[in-house]
């Protein structure tokens, strides 16, 4: 049946019996897929009749339908006719993780930070509410655990002050995001989920006598009461937002009635739908850990995934267990991921030192400063590319009051087939405008947990330590100190070239210095260990070099190249930098090492550029001056 799929109108013609065998082979196909690459198998197992009934009841592309998070997009996908890029799902040239305007105008934003997705449809709708449009609804399907972060009640308490505004809200509730959902809002909707007598209620006072209006009206105008009391769903409709559910999201004959509801309602609605993450493969729904969320790759008959071997989070999980041990006033803090950072190593030895704050950054920042008020040490470990946003908080919340927090950023640098949002390339530029800040980049295992250490004994300030997503470097020996950094290579010659490597681009810095020394350019390279702020003794270590290189996984602008540059200007230090990183733009989902190589951080790359760049100045200082 999924070969007849080519978009939207051809699931609207489908009869409802033939909408069972749809969804089987939709959950086919995605249990194919994700067992050969890896995926976000168990949330989109979840909303499989979700989304049929979606996209019979409204007009996609007309009636835009963002996703929160985006990861939960798969269906949809398929639906929109791209079953057959399921065949190379997340790999280079195929389908993204992640809703993407370069595929399909069915996908309106390319959204895989949480919370987000609400503000969208309320901007959305009251475009087309200005232009007149009024035939067309801006429809916002948000849930996985996307209902903790607090930008989507900002977005809730917006949308219901306008009491036309066309826009229905799906509360996808499968009672999880990354883990079990954590928080106050969570119990609520659980409550929600096990108590449905309030709508038997109402169902049978309406069938029973709704024929006697004035005390089926008496009754009704109970509701909020006997709401508060038997299911409170009220916490929606004080906002002022009309509710529907909670409705079988499974049941799609139930979705799409309660959704044409909705639709024809012309205001703001809430349809609160209850799923079951991992539906319909007994290896994901049996998953404790998180139903299957984003396996690897795996075993379609098992559902065993296929070994890893040793990556960087666990070197980091390991070592704070046992700082943990060491010292009572060491907490941990995460935003819906604790396993995904590595923090469950730590939840399960200290269950009282360990903070789940939902998806909500910027809370677990400030929570974090809070902490540190109270004496204690906070460990807040997030992805990367999630810091973005809680930015202000690091800064005016955690710096400002010199706090020790140390901020632990997992899949720093390029992260490939998770696509351009989850990138982890800003940090290292954004976070060099933070006073107080210090910046710690380890190249292998064993420097990780070298400057872990270091960064929970700091006391007057914010520490943050990165790592990149995949297998843990081997350990690579420092042959020397210069300062507090570590000299991996000094030349049998007299220098030309001093590479600075930063974290895991010390091995590139390597390869490529084996790789000058054949073209006859002695190379010194240099690991600083902390980038911010850096050693001062690099300044006279430059005077003595042709040329400066910097290579770092993160962004060229406002990076540590731009710092090194600047410290040696301050240092009246005239020697040339050149610096080498990610190109500033939005980079298009592959494996790490193909996305390395097609931005040129790799050591022939490197050896390439700098050869010329040493030839060039080598030409240039040798040209006779000119009267």
């Amino acid at each position: 049946m999924l070969g007849s799929i080519a978009g939207p109108h051809d699931v609207k013609r489908l009869t409802a019996e033939e909408l069972p065998r749809l969804a089987g082979e939709i959950r086919d196909l995605l249990v194919d897929s994700c067992a050969r690459f890896g995926g976000h198998l168990g949330p989109n197992l979840g909303v499989v009749e979700l989304t049929i009934a979606l996209h019979r009841v409204f007009d996609s592309p007309r009636d835009p339908i963002v996703w929160d998070t985006g990861h939960q997009s798969y269906v949809h996908k398929v639906l929109t006719g791209r079953a057959g890029g399921f065949a190379a799902l997340k790999q280079e040239g195929g389908l993204s993780g992640y809703p993407s305007q370069a595929e399909s105008e069915h996908d309106f934003v390319e959204n895989s930070h949480a919370s987000t997705a609400l503000s969208y449809a309320d901007g959305l709708a009251k475009a087309f509410k200005l232009r007149g449009e009024r035939d067309r609804t801006a429809v916002a399907v948000i849930g996985d655990g996307a209902l903790t972060g607090g930008m989507a009640w900002e977005a809730l308490n917006n949308i219901a002050a306008v009491k036309d505004l066309p826009v229905v809200i799906v509360v996808n509730d499968n009672g999880r995001s990354y883990s079990p959902t954590i928080g106050g809002l969570a119990s609520h909707l659980s409550s929600l989920r096990v108590n449905r007598r309030y709508e038997d209620f109402l169902g049978y006072v309406k069938d029973k006598i709704g024929n006697v209006p004035v005390l089926y009206d008496a009754l009704h105008g109970m509701k909020k009461g006997v709401k508060d009391v038997l299911a409170p769903q009220a916490m929606f409709e004080d906002l002022g937002l009309k509710y529907v559910g909670p409705i079988d999201g499974h049941d799609e004959q139930a979705m799409e009635a309660a959704l044409r509801k909705a639709r024809g309602f012309r205001g703001p609605v809430i349809v609160h739908a209850l799923t079951q993450k991992g539906r319909g493969y007994s290896p994901a729904e049996n998953h404790d850990e998180d139903q299957f969320h984003s396996p690897g790759a795996f075993d379609r008959a098992t559902g065993a995934e296929k070994p890893k071997g040793r990556i960087w989070t666990n070197v980091f999980s390991e070592e704070l267990v046992r700082l943990g041990k060491e010292r009572e006033d060491l907490v941990a803090i995460t935003a819906a991921m604790l396993h995904p950072t590595g923090l469950n190593a730590f939840a399960e030895h200290f269950p009282e030192r360990i903070y789940d704050v939902g998806i909500a950054e910027q809370h677990a920042l400030t929570s974090a400063a809070g902490l540190a008020l109270g004496g204690l040490h906070p460990v807040v470990a997030v992805y990367a590319t999630f810091l973005n946003r809680a930015f202000d908080q690091l800064l005016m919340d955690v710096a400002l009051h010199r706090l020790p927090v140390t901020v632990v950023l997992d899949r720093a640098g390029v992260t490939g087939d998770d696509g351009a949002s989850h990138n982890g390339m800003w940090d290292l530029s954004i976070l060099q405008v933070v006073p107080g800040l210090r910046i710690a980049v380890p190249r292998d295992g064993d420097r990780l947990t070298e400057l872990l250490r270091e960064a929970v004994e700091v006391t007057d300030g914010p520490t943050v330590l990165r790592f990149p997503k995949g297998p843990v470097a081997e350990p690579v020996e420092a042959v020397g100190k210069l300062g507090e950094m570590d000299v991996l290579l000094t030349p049998a010659a007299e220098p030309d070239v001093l590479l600075v490597g930063v974290g895991p681009m010390a091995q590139v810095c390597l390869d490529a210095a084996r790789l000058l020394d054949a073209q006859g350019i002695a190379a010194t390279v240099v690991d600083p260990r902390w980038v911010k702020p850096l050693d001062e003794a690099l300044a006279p270590a430059a005077a003595v070099h042709k040329l400066v290189a910097v290579v770092e996984d993160n962004g060229r602008v406002g990076g540590v190249g731009d710092a090194v540059a600047r410290l040696l200007r301050d240092a009246d230090v005239d020697v040339p930098v050149r610096t080498f990183g990610i190109p500033q733009e939005f980079l298009d989902h592959a494996k790490r090492a193909a996305i390395l190589g097609r931005v040129g951080l790799t050591g022939q790359d490197l050896a390439r550029r700098i050869t010329e760049a040493v030839a060039r100045r080598t030409s240039s200082a040798a040209e006779p001056v000119r009267p």
